[in-house]
């Protein structure tokens, strides 16, 4: 078994559906994670979804949207959505494939600071050709190659070596340009981005470190 991550970028309208583009383009909202996504049987998706922000905004836009057919929230800051909406065509058509093919989504899926999708797929050299076939012919949207190696089953895997909320501040602390020389980012800029304090960053980031170099040194 081996993995893909991809970053996976839309071209068109900056979503990948009009519901997303809505949330994009919405302040008060960020969109962190997608732990689930599914196309059911009668070719709706069902998504669990992980975001922040102004709640109340998210569920006015769920309510005014022609593609929403049910959603529940849960949480205050930090909160959850379960959803089942219409998918268009190429929404349709992606998850056809990831069920086709046996591809499997090592989840949580996460949203970039520009709201792309870090993805990483488990499966085979030919279910991958499948994908990369599907991406060339894709004019919505692009893949960008991250890593790809043999998948690590021993339970060593990075992600499995830290918390998810660890992981998503050393996201944000690698994409504001923190550990960049000269240092484009601060603390502050980082708890901006991930919604905790400075402390609470810094806190997380010891950790990771810690867990990591210990590894490593072993």
């Amino acid at each position: 078994m081996r993995y893909l991550t991809v970053l996976a970028k839309p071209n068109e309208d900056g979503a990948f559906h009009p519901l997303g583009e809505k949330l994009t383009n919405e302040p008060s909202i960020r969109r962190r994670a997608i732990h689930h996504i599914e196309l059911l049987d009668d070719d709706t998706v069902l998504l669990f979804a992980e975001a922040s922000g102004d709640k109340q905004r998210y569920e006015e836009i769920m309510e005014d949207s022609e593609y929403v057919i049910s959603y529940l929230t849960a949480g205050e800051s930090r909160w959850t959505a379960v959803s089942q909406f219409e998918p268009t065509e190429n929404v349709r058509r992606a998850l056809e494939l990831q069920r086709e093919s046996l591809l499997v989504v090592d989840t949580p899926i996460r949203f970039t600071s520009e709201d792309n999708l870090k993805i990483t797929y488990l499966g085979t050299e030919e279910i991958f050709k499948k994908l990369y076939d599907y991406a060339e012919e894709a004019d919505h949207m692009s893949f960008d190659i991250l890593a790809t190696g043999e998948h690590d089953t021993d339970g060593k895997a990075f992600s499995s070596m830290i918390t998810s909320r660890q992981e998503e501040v050393l996201e944000a602390a690698v994409e504001l340009g923190y550990y960049n020389e000269p240092r484009r980012a601060s603390l502050e800029d980082i708890s901006e981005a991930v919604g905790v304090t400075p402390g609470t960053v810094g806190e997380h980031l010891r950790k990771v470190e810690q867990r990591v170099f210990s590894e490593i040194i072993r």
